[in-house]
């Protein structure tokens, strides 16, 4: 299955991404892992996306287009893929749909979790993770040892730059204005499957299994 997951910053792709690529045994791809990484082994890369990701604003298309091409030649994408916070823009899209049709593929589905502003801004603005090991915690349900400390790494608890209430404002705004019509683009396509996010974390998931598992039979 080659699968794409779209939703707003605070829907829940990273979890969804990560049980969906357990689930069909196939690798879950994150643009926001990899700049991360780069970002914190400070390379060249790293150095000019950060400019960006601190102001809530998108990595330039050029620079995108170039981490996901690599990252799909290799063999383990071989019987498939999940691309979590790929492609982000129309162009983006469309830079995906031709490299896959180059290679003799096609894209099998499109997963988007669709979420109201205010309970993306309510979950993100009190989101906490562990600097060391990438647990997360939230000050509402799941709050953070009063020392700051990882309790299961000993890593330092923190508040990421771009979970700040300010920020958050300007990553959906960003969304809306950018992101948003990839909806509609993959819906005239026929790709497009949305769920609700505002169930647990296994309702969603087992809505997508459902989703998945239709247009496998189907193919």
């Amino acid at each position: 299955m080659r699968l794409v997951l779209l939703g707003a910053p605070g829907v829940g792709k990273g979890v969804q991404g990560y049980l969906i690529s357990k689930e069909y045994d196939i690798p879950k791809i994150s643009t926001g892992d990899i700049l991360r990484q780069e970002i914190s082994e400070n390379t060249r890369l790293g150095r000019k996306a950060i400019n960006f990701i601190e102001k809530g604003e998108l990595v330039p298309d050029e620079v995108i287009n170039k981490i996901v091409e690599a990252r799909l030649k290799k063999d383990d994408c071989k019987k498939g893929f999940l691309l979590d916070g790929y492609p982000r823009t129309i162009p983006q899209a469309e830079f995906l749909l031709n490299f896959l049709s180059d290679e003799g593929l096609k894209l099998d589905a499109v997963l988007n979790i669709k979420l109201d502003d205010s309970t993306i801004t309510n979950r993100l603005s009190n989101r906490r993770i562990c600097s060391k090991c990438g647990k997360d915690f939230n000050l509402a349900v799941n709050p953070p040892p009063e020392d700051g400390i990882c309790p299961v790494c000993g890593g330092k608890i923190y508040q990421r730059e771009d979970d700040r209430i300010e920020v958050i404002e300007e990553r959906l705004k960003v969304y809306r204005s950018n992101t948003k019509p990839l909806v509609d683009f993959f819906r005239e396509k026929g790709k497009l499957f949305e769920v609700d996010g505002n169930g647990s974390i296994s309702e969603v998931h087992k809505n997508f299994v459902s989703i998945i598992n239709k247009i496998k039979d189907d193919i």
